[in-house]
């Protein structure tokens, strides 16, 4: 167990707070990867287990706890898009789902959560709930409904039956409709400390703490997937990426792009094209801070290499390939025809920039 609670122990003492008097719908917001998933599902089992501990957790060993490890519960639906249902059959955390959860299932497989699931839950919300206690419904990610779908949500949300959470969550809640937002009591997910994050990503990864900082800067601040990070960066080819990019105008193309497509044949990694892109953005923003005298964002501790390419390069420059090189390849990244000349294309045009 991560113990998301002792990493946001003021959030989830919010929660606890109301338990006194819980709304119909709640939202839970704030970045990708700080564990708010984590949160919601613990939340979930404190509210239908039959003897919380002190601190609002579930005992883990009646048997309303049993019913929800099995994925059972009759008082509980999670309504989540289908690629992620076959991972998010066994017990995952936030980071898991967005790196490697989605990729690993049916490529066939719906992106969204669906009117029909919502229409599933007339008969779930027609009918008592068990033992008299309370029914969750469980949304993630909230984002994940199209309008069609809201909508349809929306009266449910409205004339909520009695003894029934609405529990949302979203990395993106901007995106949600208006209605959908003021029916909800919102709760906002903060960024933790960068000391106690450390100190998260150093236990549950089981990593030294220059690792797990070094790993937190990487993922921008957030702990889930800095564990996720920690744990495959030393020795993989993330890292030989990144030392790649540190000689700038001196970089072998071609070498690098063979070296790269076989690693990724060998871990048959499916998202590793799209995340090597969005390494070399994050990179690219941080010459781009260092161009402006300013510290950098994601690669803090390669600040003197970053000062010492900054010398070849213009702000003009790097912004010009930030939108016209570097956008355009994310978005083809998901289904590149040839991986090998993928990768020459987007290292060439990098080293020209030092040209």
């Amino acid at each position: 167990m991560i113990n998301i609670e002792i990493l946001h122990a003021a959030i989830w003492q919010q929660l606890q707070d109301r338990r006194r008097q819980l709304p119909h719908a709640l939202l839970l917001t704030g970045h990708a990867g700080i564990g708010k998933f984590d949160l919601a599902r613990l939340f979930v089992a404190g509210l239908l287990c039959e003897s919380p501990h002190s601190n609002g957790t579930a005992c883990g060993v009646c048997q309303a706890c049993h019913w929800l490890s099995q994925g059972n519960h009759p008082d509980f639906r999670m309504l989540i898009p289908e690629h992620l249902q076959k991972i998010l059959g066994s017990p995952v955390t936030e980071d898991e789902v967005k790196e490697s959860g989605a990729e690993k299932t049916e490529k066939k497989a719906s992106q969204q959560i669906t009117i029909e699931q919502i229409r599933a839950l007339d008969g779930f919300l027609s009918v008592g709930t068990h033992r008299q206690g309370l029914r969750v419904i469980l949304v993630y990610p909230a984002e994940a409904m199209n309008r069609n779908t809201a909508n349809a949500i929306l009266k449910s949300l409205e004339e909520p039956p009695p003894s029934t959470l609405f529990l949302l969550v979203s990395s993106d809640g901007n995106t949600l409709l208006p209605t959908i937002r003021s029916r909800c009591q919102t709760l906002h997910v903060p960024m933790p400390e960068h000391a106690q994050a450390v100190s998260f990503v150093t236990r549950v990864g089981g990593v030294s703490e220059k690792l797990a900082s070094a790993s937190l800067s990487l993922s921008g601040g957030a702990p889930l997937l800095a564990v996720d990070l920690a744990q495959h960066l030393e020795g993989s080819w993330r890292q030989g990426l990144f030392n790649e990019l540190a000689k700038g105008g001196q970089i072998d193309v071609f070498a690098v792009a063979a070296d790269l497509d076989k690693a990724f044949r060998e871990t048959k990694e499916a998202a590793a094209l799209r995340q090597t892109v969005d390494w070399v953005q994050k990179w690219v923003l941080d010459l781009s801070l260092a161009c402006q005298q300013t510290p950098a964002n994601y690669f803090t501790g390669q600040q003197e290499t970053l000062n010492q390419l900054k010398k070849s390069l213009s702000l003009a420059k790097l912004v010009s390939f930030y939108r016209l090189v570097l956008l355009p390849l994310r978005k083809s990244s998901e289904h590149p025809v040839n991986t090998r000349l993928f990768l020459e294309s987007l290292l060439a045009q990098y080293r020209a920039l030092f040209a």
